[in-house]
Order: C-alpha cells, then sequence, then structure tokens
C-alpha cells in the first residue's frame, strides 16, 4: 500500500467518522423516546441506526457486502444465531440482514457509554459480566430462553470477542448451553469482515464482504457440547471457503 493510498483510505475512514458519531449522539439522545413506542416499532426505530452506518460505511469507504444462504433463515419461530466475530462491522450488518427482532449477548460494559449505551439497552440485551463464569452462563440460559418464548432471536458470538480472520479461537459454552436449555435451533452464521475492518484499525479496506448463512440444526435432546462443536465445525469450515475481497 503506498503513501497515497494509505492518505486517500485514511481520508475515507475520517470521513465515515464524522457522519457516524453525529448520528450516534442524536439516536442516544432520541432513545428514551423511543420507550414511549410498542415494542414491535421500538426495534425497528432501534436498528435504523446500525443500517445507517452500514450503508454510510459503503458510501464512505467503499465496504459492500454478500449475503449467502437467506433461504435459510427460518420463518417459523425464533432462533438462536451463532456467528463468528471478527470486526465492527457485524454489529452493524447482522440487524439488516435479518427481519427478525433481535437480541444480544454481550458485555454489560456496552450499556455503560453514554448514548450508545442509551439506545442499545433498547434492544433487551442479555448483558453479562464476562467475568462472572457461571453466573454468566446461567443469565445467558435464563434470560434467552424467555426473550425465545416471547418470539425474539438470540445473537451471540461464540469467541466471547473479535478474533482475526485466520485465527482459530475456542467458542465458549453459553450460547450451546441456552440452545441445549430452550431446544431452540442455531442457525451458524460465517462471515470475513474482519479482513475489511481489522480489529483496532482505523482504516476500512474497501471492497465486497461475504456472510454465509448457514441450515438451521435442531438442538433438541444435543447437550452443550454437540451443539457446540457442530456450530463450530460449520462456522470455521465455512470462513475457509469465504471468496476474498475484492474491490
Amino acid at each position: 500500500m503506498n503513501a497515497l493510498n494509505t492518505l486517500l483510505l485514511g481520508a475515507r475512514a475520517t470521513l465515515f467518522w464524522a457522519g457516524s458519531i453525529p448520528i450516534t449522539l442524536l439516536a442516544g439522545l432520541l432513545a428514551p423516546l423511543a420507550w414511549l413506542l410498542p415494542p414491535k416499532y421500538r426495534y425497528p426505530a432501534t436498528t435504523l441506526w446500525n443500517c445507517f452506518n452500514r450503508w454510510w460505511l459503503e458510501i464512505t469507504c467503499g465496504v459492500k457486502y454478500q449475503v449467502l444462504g437467506r433461504e435459510n433463515i427460518p420463518t417459523d419461530g425464533a432462533f438462536i444465531i451463532m456467528a463468528n466475530h471478527q470486526s465492527t462491522w457485524e454489529t452493524f450488518a447482522i440487524p439488516c440482514i435479518f427481519p427478525q427482532q433481535l437480541s444480544w449477548v454481550l458485555k454489560r460494559e456496552l450499556l455503560n457509554i453514554p448514548f450508545f449505551g442509551w439506545g442499545l439497552r433498547l434492544i433487551r440485551p442479555i448483558a453479562i459480566d464476562r467475568g462472572a463464569g457461571r453466573a454468566a452462563v446461567k443469565q445467558i440460559s435464563h434470560q434467552g430462553k424467555a426473550l425465545l418464548q416471547e418470539g425474539v432471536c438470540i445473537v451471540i458470538f461464540p469467541e466471547g470477542t473479535r478474533v482475526a480472520p485466520d485465527v482459530k479461537a475456542d467458542y465458549k459454552i453459553g450460547g450451546a448451553i441456552l440452545a441445549s436449555h430452550s431446544g431452540f435451533p442455531v442457525l451458524p452464521v460465517a462471515h470475513n469482515a474482519g479482513k475489511s475492518w481489522q480489529r483496532h484499525a482505523w482504516i476500512k479496506q474497501p471492497g465486497m464482504i461475504t456472510v454465509s448463512i448457514g441450515p438451521a440444526f435442531s438442538t433438541k435432546g444435543l447437550k452443550a457440547d454437540a451443539i457446540n462443536q457442530q456450530a463450530q465445525d460449520w462456522i470455521e469450515a465455512e470462513k475457509a471457503r469465504l471468496p476474498p475481497i475484492k474491490k
């Protein structure tokens, strides 16, 4: 990457944040008003922020995406999305890809971020203390099952944190325990967003991110370890098959 190209990419990333930050502040200020809306309207109103950022990133930085396997998204009830976690991009994109109402398993500290955290509370997240061990797993199982029974889908990143595209991390067991205890199906999702937006990177590489949605699989009668392994096997194998990001 030559100096001129680096400077251009840096300028485009700066333009992205110049648009994203004011929208985040505005969304945070409006978040209390969203509580006045019925739940069926509250969630779509909240996720407008996600879709704006995903669109604005494409406009400013040239980061596009394609989705494979949309036909695998269940339409007959709630499910648990287990996806790999590489960057901030997928947190923008997943609510724009799935038409269902989603709740997320996330670290509790995110709720304390001014403006951003205020809006985050609207999606009824499962906010855990990642150092709480079994207590956090129990919280995921208890809150997640209640939400699933209401028809709300759960998004969980089983790696627990952002992992570089070429690195393989152990999958945490919390999402699999939720699936085992609740009996709701798991929908595995793989993507290569980290090759465009690396962790802590200012520059976003332009190109086409690929999101691949696998077939949902039943978890009834399966133990948590078996569920975790089945999801991990599909996600890791699919990551290796995804096409490279091309401009």
